[in-house]
């Protein structure tokens, strides 16, 4: 059913019935034919087993910024058929396929290296699809633009994922894209800020709580902790005490202080290995939290009891 057919406009009832077979929404209490000669969406096939799939289908894989073609083009002579033939028809397939990397531009070369590094790092951080295309347009606009010219490939590769972390939300620190890629991370967080301010993507400060769950499964904390850990951020936010500080230390500081609150102790150095910042840091927030947010009672009630 179409979602903009509400009710029925003659009679006001919402008893609306679709035929799939004649394309039309009929309402059940007056007749009209609401709407007609719909289009309909369902394949006209039915399929078994993945071999009739196969032979039934008539499209490929939908496009995406992953690879340098969009997954438009063709390969030849990738699949193992290519061998069953004679010695003459095969050297004829292998030399169509360097034909075809020769003639593919600059461009598409980049491409080619840099989607591949750039999956392998997106699939080394264990990073979600939407991140990795988001992260690939971005490259791909970037190299469209000469921006990557006088630049390691690799630094605006980790820069692009970066931004799309950011932009989707999804916290990965700078000293962990650092790890993936093989790039200083000093590098790596120049050519974000070049290319984000370059083409014009606006990124949203990084939201401390977004790290709690990942922090807090790697200390085996337990939901409780986590819930709290959440709350005391959320009460930080209102005091402004996350604003000028980094989101890691700020969330891993909660974490802690969430910990000590429900007899979870965790040490100073555990919680800063798992959030990449040192133990001054997290001392630092610390005191912070339990100063402005008076924390300190609900500590030694929990101690005490």
């Amino acid at each position: 059913m179409p979602e903009y057919i509400k009710k029925c406009p003659e009679c006001g009832s919402i008893n609306l019935i679709l035929n799939r077979e004649r394309g039309e929404v009929i309402c059940r209490d007056c007749g009209l034919v609401i709407e007609e000669k719909m289009v309909d969406f369902s394949q006209e096939w039915r399929e078994f087993d993945s071999e009739q799939a196969d032979k039934m289908r008539r499209t490929g894989p939908p496009s995406t910024w992953v690879k340098f073609d969009k997954g438009l083009g063709t390969d030849i002579g990738q699949k193992g058929d290519i061998y069953k033939l004679d010695s003459k028809e095969r050297n004829k397939f292998f030399r169509l396929r360097k034909w075809q990397y020769r003639v593919s531009t600059a461009i598409e070369r980049n491409l080619k290296l840099a989607l591949a590094e750039l999956r392998r790092v997106a699939s080394y951080l264990k990073l979600p699809q939407s991140v990795e295309e988001e992260a690939a347009r971005t490259y791909t606009l970037a190299v469209q633009r000469g921006l990557v010219r006088g630049r390691s490939m690799e630094s605006v590769v980790a820069g692009a994922l970066y931004a799309a972390c950011r932009r989707h939300e999804v916290p990965r620190t700078l000293d962990e894209l650092s790890e993936a890629s093989g790039i200083d991370k000093k590098e790596i967080g120049r050519t974000y800020r070049f290319v984000t301010r370059e083409l014009g993507i606006r990124i949203m400060p990084s939201n401390p709580i977004d790290y709690i769950p990942r922090f807090a499964s790697a200390l085996k904390l337990t939901p409780d902790t986590q819930s709290k850990a959440v709350e005391i951020l959320e009460d930080a936010q209102r005091n402004e005490l996350t604003s000028g500080r980094g989101p890691t230390g700020i969330a891993a500081a909660s974490l802690y202080v969430a910990a000590l609150i429900n007899n979870e102790k965790k040490t100073q150095r555990e919680v800063a290995d798992v959030a990449g910042v040192t133990e001054v840091t997290i001392r630092n927030r610390y005191k912070e939290l339990l100063r402005k947010l008076n924390l300190k009672d609900q500590i030694k009630k929990k101690e005490a009891s």
